[in-house]
């Protein structure tokens, strides 16, 4: 069985980057519209069910099965066959010979190379984000997002900080303006989730202090500045992911 939780059928998209940014609630497949087409099929059931990879609703190893699935969500198997091929190009899944799709194993490599791939493209996005609101470009879901982040740090409540961490650092991947950027670091930001959602050793308040002190940055149109903390902010996250991982996950 892949370990479905009944009570948790309503996934926020697990990129973070959906189609308005905003952490809509992805309800269950609904009944499909006459000539609704394969592609947006493929995608619901994408993100929901990479919503249950990240947050260990379908366990790392686990088996799964596209008539399951088909079941769950009320599709045929065409969009969960298109989801899941999606699902391991983005590298959250792999197939084998007579076993299936499986939800692919982390790595402590992989949390490392997570971590290079963010300072070099996150702090570029961050620069590009503080010259475009600089010149105009409107701020507020960022800022809404981090009072969103401040409020969920004061009542307690982890799976809401995590979530709206990552959805802090999409923003500002989307306020970059960049195009090709932003579809590039779509999975990437379903990894952060993931990774984060195992491992969350850092302080909130000290995130917390240095989100506001990024955005603040990106807001104000200072360039250099949203740079230089965009780097530190990912670089000191890196040791505490790795050290909270290191007695269960492999090298």
């Amino acid at each position: 069985m892949l370990g479905w939780n009944a009570d948790r059928r309503r996934p926020w998209d697990a990129a973070g980057l959906g189609t308005n940014g905003s952490g809509t609630v992805a309800e269950p497949m609904p009944e499909p519209a006459k000539g609704r087409d394969d592609e947006a099929r493929a995608e619901h059931v994408y993100q929901l069910v990479l919503e249950g990879i990240v947050t260990g609703t379908f366990e790392q190893g686990g088996r799964l099965r596209e008539r399951e699935l088909s079941e769950m969500y009320d599709v045929s198997r065409i969009p969960v066959r298109e989801a899941i091929q999606r699902l391991e190009q983005d590298g959250f899944v792999e197939t084998f010979p007579r076993r299936g799709a499986v939800v692919r194993r982390i790595t402590l490599t992989d949390v490392n190379e997570l971590f290079d791939v963010r300072l070099c493209l996150e702090a570029f996005a961050a620069r590009m984000a503080a010259t475009r609101v600089g010149e105009g470009h409107p701020g507020g879901r960022l800022q809404e997002l981090l009072d969103d982040s401040r409020t969920a740090i004061d009542e307690n409540r982890t799976d809401d900080v995590v979530r709206l961490s990552t959805e802090i650092h999409a923003e500002i991947v989307r306020l970059s303006g960049n195009r090709l950027l932003i579809e590039s670091v779509k999975p990437l930001f379903g990894r952060m989730r993931w990774i984060f959602g195992l491992a969350h050793n850092r302080s909130n308040e000290l995130q917390r202090d240095e989100h506001t002190a990024l955005c603040d940055a990106i807001l104000k149109g200072r360039p250099d500045l949203a740079y230089s903390l965009a780097y530190s902010h990912i670089e000191l996250g890196r040791e505490p992911v790795l050290a909270g991982l290191a007695e269960t996950l492999e090298p």
